[in-house]
């Protein structure tokens, strides 16, 4: 077995998703804090592991895999069950999309240093911040309520069993509660979170339970 260790912040999303990932197809591994608060991200240290100086990086053997989607590419081909994504391209192309619309559309423009050069660009205020963070939040999650409306029949958003859709609702739903989106319009991704949670694999990489103590 590789030597496998995840360079982790408790609160990042990307680094959330892989954490679930891990969990759920049993992959032992260690975990390495980074912390983004302090500006760790951008030390030397993690530099040389992570050229653009973020989270997650997952680091097998002499191996440094970054960002998230990729790094769980790289665990569903390298440990198959259960298959965070399907063979089917159809299907496939399904599970891609939604996962995206959190990794590549909400995520990326809500997440710390993009809040950060908002203040110190623009002259944005927290209150300010956090009315970019919760427009950009429900556009997002709305189209993605409407997406699901297509999906099999649940608890998860693509039928019976978590995939990488999943792994990526969980996280960015964390963080709408945190800014107090509103989630009453979407009852389909909330059914999908619950189910989620209810897995214990799941609830073991909530940030509450791998946060620094």
């Amino acid at each position: 077995m590789s030597d496998i260790v995840l360079h982790d912040y408790w609160r990042s999303s990307a680094a959330y998703r892989v954490r679930i990932c891990l969990n759920l197809k049993r992959v032992r591994y260690t975990s390495v804090a980074v912390n983004l608060l302090e500006g760790a991200q951008r030390g030397d240290a993690n530099r040389a592991i992570n050229p653009q100086g973020l989270v997650p990086t997952l680091v097998v053997d002499d191996h440094a895999l970054t960002q998230s989607l990729a790094i769980i590419d790289w665990l569903d081909a390298t440990f198959p069950e259960p298959a965070m994504v399907s063979g089917d391209p159809l299907t496939r192309s399904g599970q891609l999309a939604r996962a995206l619309v959190v990794a590549a559309d909400i995520h990326p423009i809500d997440n710390l240093r993009v809040l950060k050069r908002l203040e110190q660009q623009f002259g944005a205020d927290q209150a300010a911040r956090d009315d970019w963070y919760r427009h950009w939040v429900i556009e997002g999650l709305t189209a993605l309520e409407a997406m699901a409306a297509d999906t099999p029949e649940g608890p998860f958003l693509g039928g019976q069993a978590p995939d990488i859709a999943d792994l990526c609702l969980v996280p960015q739903l964390y963080n709408a509660r945190r800014f107090e989106v509103p989630l009453s319009d979407m009852p389909r991704l909330c059914a999908a979170d619950a189910a989620m949670a209810a897995l214990p694999e799941v609830a073991a990489a909530h940030p509450d339970r791998v946060r620094p103590r």
